[in-house]
């Protein structure tokens, strides 16, 4: 069974090279509030990956909800999460312009834009 989804995300940021340890050592046990969080707002499918020569973090993941900016800001708005938020952004470096940290005005991670995607189904 596939799980349906209406929007498909990619996000980059770039890791701060003296935190990639930590970093990762705290996303192999993600606080479950956190995770409680993502799935409450319909996130699925979430991960990050790592490409060490240019220390870019890589995220993706699907929303299966039908107001996706609305759930994003609900997600910010938890207070777990927005801890967690407080304790990775200081490891991490956008690459939007302006930006002050998850949960504000502008991007923390740089949106992705998708140019090719296969279902796996052929057509014609």
């Amino acid at each position: 069974m596939s799980i349906p989804h209406t929007k498909r995300i990619c996000q980059i940021i770039k890791l701060k090279p003296e935190y990639v340890k930590e970093y990762k050592e705290i996303h192999s046990q993600v606080w479950p509030g956190v995770l409680n969080a993502l799935a409450r707002h319909h996130i699925v499918d979430y991960s990050i990956n790592h490409y060490p020569p240019l220390q870019l973090l890589i995220a993706t993941f699907k929303y299966t909800g039908n107001d996706y900016e609305k759930d994003m800001a609900e997600v910010g708005e938890d207070e777990e999460t927005q801890r967690w938020w407080k304790l990775t952004d200081g490891m991490q470096e956008s690459f939007n312009d302006g930006a002050e940290g998850s949960g504000k005005e502008i991007p923390w991670w740089a949106e992705v834009e998708e140019v090719f995607r296969f279902d796996g189904v052929l057509h014609g």
